[in-house]
């Protein structure tokens, strides 16, 4: 038989925390690397326009809109996620939490290690090294206030507000600094003006995303990175090595792609991207048809709910700092962080709704719908507010906490009948669209802040959880009865093929996991065999 001609070593497809840090872990062991990226090579041009234009922010290749900001919505959740090289670096707020200690011991996944956090410590070590992880030294009214929200909930609350640490550096904003992390051998760094716009990218060299450590990094040690390209489906090749991964361009049909062959793939396209992918290759393409029937459960949305207040001072300006600064714990397993919002997240001012309590879905969307009619001058209030960015601080509110939903596969209505994920409702506790924790820290922000406190009608109306963290659907397990990869990240069933993002993690982080994602994927490097 006729030896396979390869066009790399290793595939990486995604170009996020799970895949850069593989890159450059692999490429150190001597493989060839080619990393494939849906999204677009980001210039720092496109990131001043995003800040302030949404049609430059947003993904949505089918409207003509190519930014790097998607949103996805499934019948019981809704998604937010970056896509460009550099992945959700991108737009992620730069914080770097270690997760507590149930994380680690979370049943789903605590049998697969003697000491989940014993054997992740180092691991996390070196991550925070290479993301130049900093405590957030600037303090605004926005801080202020959730400090008074974190006082009103009670002792604990108030003892654990602290500064977040962060993945940006602060030096002097005005001018080009070399490089203060790797020794002088990165790329020279802008202070922080804290502009406010993390979440929509980092046009002054401030945040630590993936193309200043990394990326930067790999690509001297010859790794290529290769933009606007989308991964349908992945083939093994005849005689039982590697495998042809099948490319098409993600917005313009008259590009055309040759597969790429490669003797090991490894998907780091995120938890919603690399599900895709591999179920797309087992019910559609069929190409991968002993994938586990696991596929798709176990996902988890980090147990979050999204929650606003709107100052009633038309003259407050919050937006001065980085988008997260501050942070507390209300209890031992909910965290909470403060955001602000660059002028073009405006749009999510038509998400808003009043702050409505109940575990029951259908009540709580009759008294939401109820309370917009009958109080229609606070509603029309907080829609048409003046220098709507400025005055609304939004908290994000995450558990480690045992619920999941799960994605199953085919043609569906939100997607136009095409082909795509479609979430259902799984054995466990579906993910809550409603945490009554959330809603006690808007009532305790507002009173700190004389604002008017807000639900999205995501979650009240629509009873969606709204997560930027999704995790899980090909998690690690000891068998392929319970997950879709090993303790090393292989698929059960299909040598040399890989998931290194937050797809793998089987479990809710309870914090933001992007710290999480980078030091399992440093763990997967280390085990990962030299080339030869």
């Amino acid at each position: 038989m006729k030896a396979e001609v390869f066009d790399t070593d290793v595939c990486i497809v995604g170009s996020g925390f799970g895949g850069s840090v593989s890159a450059l872990r692999l490429a150190e062991k001597g493989w060839q690397v080619t990393v494939l990226e849906q999204g677009r090579q980001l210039t720092d041009a496109d990131i001043e326009a995003a800040g302030r234009d949404p049609r430059k922010l947003a993904w949505a290749p089918a409207l003509g809109m190519t930014g790097f900001f998607a949103q996805d919505v499934f019948r019981h959740v809704g998604i937010v996620r970056g896509i460009g090289v550099g992945g959700g670096s991108n737009v992620y707020a730069a914080v770097l939490l270690e997760p507590k200690r149930a994380f680690y011991e979370d049943p789903a996944w605590r049998a697969l290690s003697a000491d989940w956090q014993a054997e992740l410590a180092p691991h996390y070590v070196t991550a925070k090294k290479m993301l130049g992880v900093a405590p957030n030294p600037y303090h605004g009214i926005q801080d202020d206030w959730l400090r008074g929200a974190a006082e009103r909930m009670g002792p604990q609350a108030a003892a654990s507000f602290d500064t977040v640490p962060q993945g940006i550096f602060f030096g002097d904003p005005g001018r080009a600094t070399p490089d203060p992390f790797f020794g002088g051998e990165g790329p020279a760094r802008t202070g922080c003006n804290q502009c406010g716009r993390c979440i929509t990218g980092c046009a002054y060299g401030a945040k630590n995303t993936l193309e200043r450590n990394y990326l930067y990094f790999a690509r001297q040690r010859g790794v290529s990175v290769l933009a606007e390209r989308q991964v349908t489906h992945v083939e093994p090749l005849p005689g039982g090595e590697g495998y042809r991964v099948h490319l098409k361009h993600p917005w313009d049909a008259s590009v055309t792609y040759a597969p790429l062959r490669a003797r090991k793939v490894i998907l780091s396209a995120g938890a919603i991207g690399t599900q895709e992918i591999l179920f797309a290759s087992r019910d559609r393409y069929r190409t991968l048809p002993k994938l586990p029937v696991s596929l798709g459960e176990h996902v988890r949305t980090n147990s979050e709910a999204i929650v606003a207040i709107l100052a009633r001072d038309p003259a407050v300006d919050v937006t001065k700092g980085a988008t997260i600064s501050t942070h507390f714990y209300p209890d031992a397993k909910t965290h909470i962080t403060q955001n602000r919002f660059p002028e073009s997240y405006t749009f999510m001012k038509w998400y808003m709704g009043p702050l409505v309590d109940g575990a029951n879905p259908l009540t709580r969307a009759l008294r939401t719908l109820a309370t917009l009619l009958l109080r229609p001058v606070t509603t029309a209030r907080v829609l048409f507010a003046r220098q709507w960015h400025k005055r609304i601080s939004v908290l994000t509110v995450m558990q480690q906490a045992d619920n999941e939903i799960a994605f199953s596969y085919g043609r569906t209505l939100l997607r136009g009948f095409r082909h795509g994920l479609k979430s259902r409702v799984s054995k466990g506790g579906r993910a809550p669209s409603y945490l009554p924790q959330a809603n006690a820290a808007a009532r305790a922000f507002a009173e700190a802040s004389d604002g008017i406190a807000l639900n999205t009608v995501m979650e009240s109306v629509g009873n969606l959880s709204v997560t930027a963290h999704i995790l899980g659907g090909a998690v690690m397990a000891a068998r392929a009865e319970d997950g879709v990869i090993d303790v090393n990240h292989e698929v059960f069933g299909y040598p040399g093929l890989y998931v290194v993002d937050g797809a793998a993690i089987p479990a809710n982080v309870g914090v933001n996991p992007s710290l999480t994602i980078t030091a399992l994927a440093e763990r997967f490097g280390a085990r990962f065999v030299e080339k030869g």
